[in-house]
C-alpha cells in the first residue's frame, strides 16, 4: 500500500507502468511466500519443543511467547530466530513504509494549493492510521522486552493486535466513503431525535 501511495503521489505519470499487473502479482506473491515460509518455520520449531509441566497457557489464545514459557526445552535458539525474523519482517517493512511516507509528505508539501494538498494527504491518511495501529501493537508484542511487561499488558497488546486492529481496518478505510459518512450522520441525527422525544 505504501509503495502504491508513493507511486501515485510522487510519480503520478509513471504510476500505471510502476503498478502494473505484473508488479501487483509480484508484491502479493512475495508477501504470501514470506508469510507462509515464516509460519512453516515456526510450526516446525514448535513441534520440536518438549512440554513436561502443566500445559496451561495463561493467555486468551495460543501465542508464541506464552507457549515458549511452558516449554521444558532450551528455547534460546528459537527466541533468537524469532528476533531475527521480527527484525527482518517487521522492522524492514516499517523502515520502507516510513521512508515512503517521508517522500510522500515532502511531495505533498511542495503542492501550492492548500485544498489539493489536503485532498492528496487524505488519500494516505487511512493507510497511515492502520499502519500506525498495526505496527505499534506489533512492536509492543515482539520488540519490547518481555521481562518488563506485565501479564495484563502483554494480553492487552495481543488483544489489540489480533482483534481490535482487524476490526478497525474496515472502519478506518470506510471513513473516506462519502455515502457511508452520509448514512452515519443521518442515523446519528435520527438517534438524537429519538432520544430527545423520550
Amino acid at each position: 500500500m505504501s509503495f502504491d501511495r508513493y507511486s501515485a503521489i510522487c510519480n503520478p505519470l509513471r504510476y500505471s507502468s510502476l503498478m502494473d499487473f505484473k508488479a501487483c502479482v509480484a508484491l502479493a506473491t512475495l508477501s504470501w511466500s514470506l508469510t507462509l515460509s515464516v509460519i512453516c518455520m515456526k510450526i516446525i520449531n514448535i513441534s520440536l519443543l518438549h512440554f513436561c509441566g502443566p500445559n496451561i497457557i495463561h493467555h486468551f489464545f495460543c501465542d508464541l511467547y506464552p507457549l515458549l514459557g511452558i516449554s521444558c526445552s532450551d528455547t534460546s535458539i528459537f527466541q533468537l530466530q524469532v528476533t531475527v525474523i521480527v527484525v527482518t519482517l517487521v522492522i524492514s517493512p516499517l523502515i520502507l513504509i516510513i521512508t515512503s511516507y517521508i517522500l510522500i509528505i515532502s511531495s505533498i508539501l511542495k503542492i501550492k494549493s492548500l485544498n489539493r494538498r489536503r485532498k492528496v494527504f487524505s488519500t494516505c491518511s487511512s493507510h497511515l492510521t492502520v499502519v500506525c495501529i498495526f505496527f505499534g501493537t506489533l512492536c509492543g508484542i515482539y520488540i519490547l522486552p518481555n521481562k518488563g511487561k506485565t501479564f495484563s499488558m502483554s494480553t492487552a497488546f495481543s488483544l489489540f493486535y489480533t482483534v481490535v486492529t482487524p476490526l478497525l481496518n474496515p472502519v478506518v478505510y470506510s471513513l473516506r466513503n462519502k455515502e457511508l459518512k452520509k448514512a452515519f450522520y443521518t442515523s446519528m441525527k435520527q438517534l438524537a431525535s429519538c432520544t430527545e422525544l423520550r
